[in-house]
Formats: C-alpha cells, sequence, structure tokens
C-alpha cells in the first residue's frame, strides 16, 4: 500500500494516533524516510492522514519517544540517524572521526580572541591565572548537521602568532604546524554529561531538555609540554566516545 492509498481504520479498536505512529514507524523501517530524512510537517500528516494536527503531534511524541525520530527546533523533525562513533586516542582529531564515519566535515568559525586565562584554563594549561591565552571556538558539523561546539585554549606567549595561521590554513592541526608544533597528542580526557545552556542548545539544534556531552582535553607537543586546553560540548544522541588505548 502506497502512502497515498492508506486509510486509518476508524473505531477499529487502535487510537488513531497509534495508526499513524506504527505506519511512519513502517515507513521509516522500509526505507520510504531514510536516517537523516526529514518527515512532512504536521500539517501535511494531518491533511494525509484526515486527522487533527493534535492527533499527529502524539504519534510524533511517541515516535521520538522510541528514538524513531529527532525533534530539532525550527527546523523540523527527522528521522534518527545511527550516532558517529567518536574515537579518543593518542591522536584525536575531529577531521579523521567525522570522515571515517563517512559523513561529510564542515564547520563555522563562531570567534577567534586573546583574553586573560581564567583558573580553570591557566591550570589546565600550566600557567598563571591572567596569563594571555589564545582561543579559537567553533561549531563542528557532519553532512551540515552540527556535531560539536569547540572552545581551544592556547598560551599566547607561545602561540602569539596562531590566529593568523588558522585563518590561513582552516584547521588547528595545520595552525599548530605553521607554529612550530608538526605533531600534538592527548594527555588526559575527561568526559561529563550535562545539560545544555541556551545558547548551546540553539547551536547544536537540539531542546534543552537533551543533555550534551562535556569533554575537556590536554593535548602536548612531542617534548611533553601542554599546548592545548579543549573544551567541546557535544550532542549526546549525535556521538558515541569511543575510548581506545
Amino acid at each position: 500500500m502506497t502512502t497515498s492509498e492508506l486509510h486509518l481504520e476508524r473505531g477499529a479498536g487502535m487510537a488513531l494516533w497509534r495508526q499513524i505512529e506504527e505506519t511512519l514507524a513502517e515507513e521509516i523501517g522500509q526505507g520510504v524516510y531514510p536516517p537523516g530524512k526529514r518527515l512532512p510537517t504536521e500539517a501535511e500528516l494531518a491533511e494525509r492522514f484526515n486527522v487533527n494536527r493534535h492527533t499527529v503531534r502524539r504519534a510524533m511524541a511517541e515516535l521520538a519517544a522510541r528514538g524513531a525520530v529527532r525533534v530539532e527546533q525550527g527546523r523540523g523533525t527527522f528521522v534518527h540517524e545511527y550516532p558517529i562513533e567518536w574515537s579518543v586516542s593518542r591522536r584525536t582529531r575531529f577531521s579523521e572521526n567525522i570522515a571515517r564515519a563517512g559523513r561529510g566535515v564542515g564547520g563555522t568559525l563562531l570567534r577567534t580572541l586573546e583574553l586573560p586565562a581564567s583558573e580553570t584554563v591557566a591550570e589546565a594549561l600550566a600557567i598563571a591565572p591572567g596569563d594571555p591565552v589564545v582561543l579559537i571556538e567553533r561549531l563542528g558539523s557532519a553532512d551540515g548537521r552540527p556535531i560539536s561546539i569547540g572552545s581551544h585554549h592556547f598560551p599566547a606567549r607561545r602561540f602569539g602568532g596562531l590566529i593568523a595561521a588558522f585563518r590561513e590554513t582552516g584547521t588547528i592541526t595545520k595552525a599548530l604546524a605553521a607554529c612550530g608544533v608538526p605533531d600534538y597528542t592527548r594527555k588526559s580526557t575527561r568526559v561529563t554529561a550535562r545539560m545544555p545552556s541556551a545558547d548551546e542548545a540553539r547551536l547544536l539544534h537540539q531542546p534543552q531538555s537533551r543533555p550534551v556531552l562535556q569533554t575537556e582535553a590536554i593535548n602536548i607537543d612531542p617534548q611533553g609540554v601542554i599546548i592545548e586546553y579543549g573544551v567541546s560540548r557535544m550532542a549526546a544522541d549525535r556521538v558515541q566516545l569511543v575510548l581506545e588505548s
């Protein structure tokens, strides 16, 4: 039966919203709506099934509750994709993780600036509070969908030209190489789960009621000197952390 031929069985003992839920779930399973595909709007589904929007809304809420779809504020309802495996290893690179998952790597630069180190940043970088640090903050995406917000801090006395190098090369790895650090490795990673701020939820296109995974990472150069303190906030339903020795 095609979608245009479908008729709900009214008075058949199964609620209309449940029939809509099961129909859409079956179509998702059959690939009519593949992973990442946006579903029709509530108005379109209400017209298709000849019901009111409240009935459609109940069906969509149940689909979301069972993990079949996700709702992005201001964008619509999408079929849930498999989470990206995010390798946390000695060499952790955003672009490599996204490319390994077969997704298109993208991102948006949010801001670059030099500012005094807070106590938290200073302790992580092994510098004094108030010492200047370079901050590069960007929004990383996979296939155009936001995945993480990364805030990368570097000691400015060593990396005063990092912002210019980053703007020229477009990646932190290449910018560090231009500043004399051809390679760097992960010293430690701390992972926590928390609820996002309003700005974080907006940037990640998710509701504030859905948690994010926060990683705090310290990277070192080949001589073992700390060069970066990075904080990433990831949409928890879009990534799966894989810890590698």
